[in-house]
C-alpha cells in the first residue's frame, strides 16, 4: 500500500525529530541509523527509504528547517510591509529562533561537516535554494517600490545572502554574548551596510569583482568574535549613510 505524500511528510519530520533528540544525547558518532529507525517505530530498512545516510539525515534537517523559517516569516503580520533590511533580518531571526531549541545538536553537525566538507562536494548548502529565492523575492520587492536603486545582479546576490545566513549561524553558535547581543548587533550592522549599499547602487560593482571573494572574505571575518568586526561594519554603515544622504 503506497503511503500519501502528507503522510511520508509527516514521517520524514518524525524521523529528523527522533534523530535529534538521540543525536544530542548520544552525539551523532554514537547513533546508528537502525537506532532512529527503531525508536521512530520504524522496520531497520524503512528508514533508508526517507534518508539513504545519517549524514543526509543531518544536512535534511537543516533543509526542514529553512522552509519551516520562511513558513514562519510568513505568518508574521504586515511583514510584507515591512523595510527590505527588516524582511531579511525577520528572515535570520526567524531560523535562529528555530535552530536555539536545538542549539547542541545544531553545533554537532556544524562540526561534522567541518570534519568532512565533502559531504557538500557537488550540492548546494541544505536549504540554500529555498533562502536564495526567499531573498531574490526581497530584493525585487524592494526595486520594484524604489527602495533601492536597480541591481544588475540580483540572483548572485541572494546566493551570497544565503552563504550569508550559514555564516551567521556559525557566528552565533560561538556568540557567548548576554542573549547572543553580538550576532543581534553583527546582523543589524551587516545588513544596514548591504542596503546602503544597494540604495547608492555600489554593490553593482562590488559584485563584478567576484562571488568568489566576498564569501571567503566574509567566512574570514565571521570567525571574529571580538570587537573588530562590528566596529568595522559600524564604521562602514556610517560611511555610506553619510553618501547616502549627500
Amino acid at each position: 500500500m503506497r503511503t500519501s505524500r502528507s503522510q511520508q511528510d509527516k514521517t520524514r519530520r518524525l524521523i529528523l525529530r527522533t534523530a535529534v533528540d538521540l543525536m544530542t544525547a548520544q552525539g551523532i558518532d554514537g547513533t546508528t541509523m537502525k537506532q532512529i529507525g527503531r525508536a521512530a517505530g520504524l522496520g531497520d530498512a524503512t528508514i533508508y527509504n526517507y534518508f539513504p545516510s545519517k549524514e543526509k539525515l543531518v544536512l535534511a534537517y537543516f533543509e526542514l528547517q529553512a522552509g519551516e523559517a520562511l513558513a514562519l516569516m510568513g505568518g508574521t503580520k504586515g511583514q510584507q510591509a515591512f523595510a527590505l533590511q527588516e524582511r531579511m533580518q525577520l528572515l535570520i531571526d526567524s531560523l535562529l529562533e528555530l535552530l536555539l531549541a536545538d542549539r547542541e545538536f545544531v553545533a554537532m553537525a556544524h562540526q561534522m561537516v567541518q570534519r568532512a566538507p565533502m559531504l557538500l562536494l557537488g550540492q548546494a548548502m541544505p536549504g540554500k535554494k529555498l533562502l536564495q529565492q526567499a531573498f531574490v523575492d526581497m530584493l525585487e520587492q524592494a526595486e520594484a517600490v524604489g527602495e533601492i536603486a536597480p541591481c544588475a545582479f540580483t540572483p548572485s546576490l541572494g546566493g551570497l545572502l544565503a552563504d550569508y545566513v550559514y555564516g551567521v549561524a556559525a557566528y552565533w553558535l560561538k556568540d557567548e554574548s548576554d542573549e547572543f547581543g553580538n550576532t543581534t548587533q553583527l546582523i543589524d550592522l551587516s545588513l544596514g551596510v548591504l542596503v546602503l549599499a544597494l540604495q547608492s547602487g555600489i554593490i553593482n560593482k562590488l559584485l563584478d569583482l567576484g562571488g568568489f571573494m566576498l564569501r571567503s572574505q566574509l567566512a574570514r571575518l565571521l570567525q571574529d568574535q571580538g570587537g573588530g568586526l562590528l566596529d568595522l561594519l559600524a564604521l562602514a554603515r556610517r560611511g555610506l549613510s553619510a553618501g547616502v544622504q549627500r
